[in-house]
């Protein structure tokens, strides 16, 4: 009997924190639908690309997706895809040539917090301020504590670049896919890394000024639990480009990634791809 049948573009999962240490709460948007997920674990699920994608700015047809759900040109105008948004300490706003220096004021002249994150291990991570914790269950972190709170994303991207001289910057999504990650001391980890980049940090607050770049000392670790009846011992990803159906048992969900027990796949990848879902 089917429960859940709809159509629509995809956008990454929206997430909320479980409340009382409950599992992160995820739905699917689906153009104008927002569909629920944790309560069809278990349950039979279908993904069936119907072979068109929209552009997610401007809603033009596209036969290729570029950096997750832009049309070529849009791709090439939009600060959002700029390079310096994947390389914030790249970014060239105050030379008067960012793509779009209104959306630079609201996206990137804005606080963003430095953090360290337990995904596949420990990782040194940026986000904007209002983007906590949005931006660590996004990552597969089981936990999570903010370093530094930053008057912009370039800032961020100096501190990030000194931190990750000595720890990971990247999620071993496979790893992540696997199982929860053992549970670390951050704050130790914060404070041992901290006392080594010292000249260099210090360096960034004489550059910027201390009011710039706070050192959040007070700030504590946020646990993140996952709703995942089931890990795979192997992870096979799939294509939505080479093989347009995705189905399985939904086994669980973390990260941005639904796991099947015939494989996982990355929603976000998939951003303005027009599928049918159904859940039986």
């Amino acid at each position: 009997m089917t429960a859940l049948a709809e159509s629509g573009h995809l956008r990454k999962m929206a997430v909320e924190l479980g409340g009382d240490s409950g599992p992160v709460r995820y739905s699917l948007p689906l153009d104008n639908l927002v569909l629920p997920l944790n309560d069809h674990l278990g349950k039979t699920l279908s993904l069936r690309f119907r072979g068109a994608i929209h552009c997610c700015h401007c809603g033009r047809a596209t036969n290729k997706s570029f950096s997750q759900g832009y049309c070529y040109p849009c791709f090439r105008k939009l600060a959002q895809c700029d390079s310096c948004i994947v390389s914030p300490e790249k970014c060239h706003y105050y030379q008067g040539t960012c793509r779009e220096p209104a959306w630079g004021e609201e996206h990137c002249m804005v606080d963003h917090i430095v953090y360290l994150a337990n995904s596949s291990g420990v990782k040194v991570g940026i986000t904007r301020a209002s983007q906590v914790p949005v931006r660590w269950v996004d990552q597969g972190a089981v936990q999570a504590l903010p370093v530094f709170r930053v008057q912009t994303r370039q800032q961020s991207g100096f501190v990030e670049d000194v931190l990750r001289q000595h720890v990971r910057d990247r999620t071993n999504w496979r790893a992540m896919l696997k199982g929860p990650a053992e549970p670390v001391d951050l704050a130790g980890i914060r404070d041992a890394l901290l006392e080594r980049t010292d000249k260099e940090l210090s360096a960034l607050e004489e550059r910027f000024g201390i009011q710039s770049l706070q050192r959040l000392e007070g700030a504590t670790t946020t646990p993140i639990d996952y709703p995942v009846l089931e890990y795979p011992a192997r992870v096979a990803s799939f294509n939505l480009d080479k093989n347009p159906l995705v189905e399985g048992t939904l086994m669980g969900i973390k990260g941005q990634y639904l796991i099947l027990d015939t494989g996982v796949i990355n929603i976000r990848k998939y951003t303005a791809y027009h599928v049918d879902v159904i859940v039986h």
